[in-house]
């Protein structure tokens, strides 16, 4: 009898143990085990890559909301202003802009009251 799966098999445990090869215990040389944690860990990846958006977009709010109160307005009102005057930038370039460019910041956040009056 002959066996033509051998390479491919190897193959396949080898890739599954080096996924699992920082993990503690048994899970990084007992296939079994390492199965489990590959996958379970696959899962963590997918949901991660989402919740890292999620994060980045809180704290650029965070970081609007800090800025434009110096200015003495919410955030809800500033980004209603924007809405109203027609200014196209997200959260990330106005967060960028409260930190770097506080002059530029300074306009828009003007831009957005003069659009609110």
């Amino acid at each position: 009898m002959r066996i033509k799966t051998s390479v491919a098999r190897h193959k396949r445990r080898r890739r599954l143990l080096d996924h699992a090869s920082g993990f503690r215990g048994t899970p990084n040389n007992r296939l079994r085990r390492a199965k489990d944690s590959v996958q379970r860990s696959m899962n963590y990846m997918f949901d991660g890559r989402k919740l890292r958006k999620r994060d980045f977009r809180g704290m650029f709010i965070v970081r609007v909301n800090a800025a434009v109160r110096a200015h003495g307005i919410t955030y809800s009102r500033f980004i209603s202003g924007l809405a109203k005057a027609g200014v196209a930038l997200d959260r990330k370039v106005l967060a960028e802009l409260a930190i770097r460019d506080a002059a530029a910041f300074t306009r828009v956040v003007e831009t957005a009251k003069a659009a609110l009056s």
